[in-house]
């Protein structure tokens, strides 16, 4: 799903908001969204997940042409872990398309 498709979403759902409106409703959530991941914040949609921002420690690495040594700097990494709801829905929706898969694959 692409950002466009989030405002198409929109304004089939809410017949009252214009493309207008409804891109710049997008863009404003997103913004926020970005700002407070900037700044280390947790953000928690309930039903949805979560986003946390993480610490990933310096480390040694291997270039994988030469095998040389490489150090890699610590860096912040974006996390998301998602909510119950949303982790069975994804979770059902699998198991009916690998039940399809087996029946098409029988027939």
């Amino acid at each position: 799903m692409t950002r466009s498709d989030l405002v198409e979403e929109l304004t089939a759902h809410f017949s009252q908001l214009s493309q207008t409106d409804a891109e710049y409703a997008v863009k404003v959530l997103l913004e926020a969204m970005g700002d407070a991941l900037e700044q280390g914040h947790r953000i928690e949609i309930r039903g949805f997940g979560s986003f946390t921002v993480n610490r990933r420690a310096p480390r040694t690495a291997r270039n994988p042409r030469n095998g040389a040594a490489v150090q890699v700097p610590e860096k912040r990494v974006l996390h998301f872990k998602p909510g119950k709801a949303l982790r069975e829905a994804v979770d059902q929706a699998a198991k009916q398309q690998a039940a399809g898969r087996s029946v098409a694959a029988l027939a």
